[in-house]
């Protein structure tokens, strides 16, 4: 069974930038489509950006667009979401997901669910404090 492991969160003042890697072992992750989430306390969980199988199409939420970017490294079977100019309101648990069924995950198709992917990681924790 495909397993996640996120890492790179931790604590940054507004305006500061930080990189979550998605790591997977003995599975390929370019087969699969990659979520990335975030839920607040409180907060339902929110898809903020996803990328296809082989990168043929990424999407952003609103509230991310043009902050975040998210990029694949075959090499290093890693899905990176490279984060910018963070706000206190980017804070919450962040998770990546992955799946490869004919699913809006698998396409990538805003806005993405929990029920849109098959595989999720442990969670790591952003907090965006000055």
């Amino acid at each position: 069974q495909l397993q996640l492991v996120e890492s790179g969160g931790g604590l940054v003042q507004p305006g500061g930038s930080l990189r979550l890697s998605c790591a997977a072992s003995r599975f390929t992750l370019n087969n699969y489509g990659i979520g990335w989430f975030r839920q607040a306390p409180g907060k339902e969980r929110e898809g903020v950006s996803c990328i296809t199988s082989r990168s043929g199409r990424i999407n952003y939420a609103e509230t991310v667009k043009g902050r975040f970017t998210i990029s694949r490294d075959n090499a290093n079977n890693t899905v990176y979401l490279q984060m910018n100019n963070l706000k206190p309101e980017d804070t919450a648990v962040y998770y990546c997901a992955a799946d490869r069924r004919p699913s809006r995950g698998a396409r990538c198709v805003m806005p993405i669910t929990r029920s849109d992917y098959e595989y999720w990681g442990q969670g790591t924790q952003v907090t965006v404090s000055s």
